[in-house]
């Protein structure tokens, strides 16, 4: 993923979320060239736009793609993002399939789904 602002996007996923910063290269300093965050199982890795074709969906207007983060408390991880101020797309609901999730937007644009579905182990 990447993001414009991408120190302001850790600490917001870090807060927001609830993840934690597993490494940021470099460490300090406007531009990140690559960071890892995990969520309990879940890793994702992002960094700064740069000019390689990827860019953040604030610069497109649009999103083009969601991640699903399986979390262990679904009810509780949404209360968190609500109450922080995150933009809740969709609140949460029971799907037909039998998982609970909610869908957010992240400050750049990033659309996220948080849910109760571990594709590991099917709905927890």
């Amino acid at each position: 993923m990447r993001y414009n602002d991408a120190r302001a996007a850790i600490r917001w996923l870090c807060t927001v979320f609830g993840f934690s910063v597993k490494f940021s290269v470099p460490e300090t300093g406007p531009f990140v060239r690559h960071a890892q965050l995990s969520l309990d199982t879940n890793i994702i890795m992002l960094g700064s736009v740069r000019d390689d074709g990827m860019k953040s969906p604030q610069a497109l207007g649009t999103s083009t793609q969601s991640l699903c983060v399986y979390v262990s408390d679904v009810d509780e991880h949404f209360e968190k993002a609500r109450s922080a101020g995150a933009e809740i797309v969709t609140p949460l609901y029971e799907t037909d399939f039998g998982a609970r999730e909610y869908h957010v937007r992240d400050p750049e644009g990033h659309l996220w789904i948080f849910g109760s579905y571990n594709p590991n182990n099917g709905v927890t």
